[in-house]
């Protein structure tokens, strides 16, 4: 039996587009029209963003650990989280969880050996980019890992902001990644 997946979720384009690839996953795996039990709970966005832009990661960990405790009440086995910068409160966040938690990067990392890839480029926020969520468990797996310049992040950061958690992906941003 597939186990209850619970998202923690940040962002609302995050959220869906995890909650719709495991749907769509479930079904290429278990058969038509099956997945796993999933439960997701999230916080507005506006709430992590407070805490993110002062620097405020136990604040944000306290977010997370309270969505965790909310889809471990609702049956999850394990929770997820599809924001990769958010996962710089991960340590904190898990310390508190009544259940294990899968990271991000460790997954990532797994998958890029699995595939044989020899360097990762790493896009997101500032705050992924330029923290420590992924270096760490990257150099675990022996894995490089490259960040774009600072001016790339920094237009990287806006279009993410401006944009793409709003559900929107200009013309003009689609030809800045071509």
């Amino acid at each position: 039996m597939a186990k209850h997946i619970g998202i923690v979720a940040c962002s609302a384009e995050g959220a869906s587009l995890c909650y719709r690839s495991i749907c769509q996953e479930g079904a290429h795996l278990m058969g038509k029209y099956s997945h796993p039990e999933i439960t997701m709970h999230t916080h507005p966005l506006s709430e992590y963003i407070r805490y993110i832009e002062v620097g405020d990661w136990d604040g944000v960990a306290n977010l997370m650990s309270s969505s965790a405790e909310k889809v471990a009440r609702a049956g999850a086995d394990f929770a997820i989280c599809p924001d990769n910068t958010i996962h710089q409160a991960y340590d904190q966040a898990v310390e508190k969880s009544p259940i294990p938690w899968l990271h991000i990067a460790e997954v990532v990392a797994a998958e890029a050996k699995r595939k044989k890839y020899k360097c990762l480029g790493v896009l997101g926020t500032r705050w992924l980019m330029e923290g420590p969520v992924y270096p760490a468990k990257l150099a675990a797996s022996e894995l490089p890992h490259m960040i774009p310049e600072p001016e790339d992040r920094a237009r990287i950061n806006e279009i993410i902001f401006t944009e793409l958690v709003e559900g929107r992906f200009t013309y003009e941003s689609r030809d800045y990644f071509a």
